[in-house]
């Protein structure tokens, strides 16, 4: 196993997505990139966070958010997690998965080529969450279901590392503390458990 980069050496990691990876309604050091990155410190193994992401975004407008400000150089770590809103908005399935395969090739390529050096996120399950009380929430499961076949179709496909929060997600139908003040977005506490799921396969790449 290769040693980590020396204390003095901060590699680079860019995290591409919607309110899940900006974190919205929770503190800046609470995003689960940041937790993250906190997390490799402990390993001693310094990061510097890159994050492109707004609340609401869905694939196409990431692209388009990226385009606007284009990540720079070659990152040791990209992290793409996509497609809430795409659902939430009803869009079609076929198009996701166009759109989302563009995306995790825009991934690839800004991990200087490398699949072994990207993560995927699952999409997470917002029906769980105050906010869908009185929703169909078994449709929106199986909605997000859906998506996340695509989204693991595709990143099996190209060989990037997948991680499922979804399940993590869902846990908050029956722990309000894994929500943050608004209802729907999760907290800290729940970012804190992705950050903890992506970790080890953080460690594999950046060692």
């Amino acid at each position: 196993m290769a040693t980590p980069a020396p204390s003095n050496q901060s590699l680079r990691i860019l995290a591409l997505g919607d309110s899940y990876t900006i974190g919205e309604g929770v503190a800046e050091n609470e995003r689960w990139p940041n937790q993250l990155a906190v997390l490799l410190s402990e390993k001693n193994i310094q990061t510097d966070v890159t994050i492109i992401a707004r609340t609401g975004w869905t694939t196409s407008e990431l692209w388009q958010g990226i385009q606007a400000d284009p990540p720079r150089g070659r990152y040791d770590l990209v992290s793409l997690l996509i497609g809430v809103n795409n659902q939430y908005r009803g869009y079609d399935l076929d198009t996701y998965r166009d759109e989302f395969r563009f995306l995790l090739e825009k991934a690839i390529e800004y991990a200087g080529g490398k699949p072994e050096h990207v993560i995927l996120l699952s999409i997470p399950d917002w029906g769980a969450t105050p906010f869908a009380s009185g929703r169909d929430r078994d449709e929106i499961a199986n909605d997000i279901d859906a998506f996340n076949l695509i989204n693991l179709d595709e990143s099996k496909k190209m060989g990037v590392n997948y991680i499922n929060v979804t399940l993590a997600s869902r846990e908050a139908l029956n722990d309000p503390g894994f929500v943050a003040g608004d209802g729907l977005h999760p907290s800290g506490k729940m970012y804190a458990k992705w950050a903890k799921l992506v970790l080890p396969v953080a460690i594999r790449i950046l060692e």
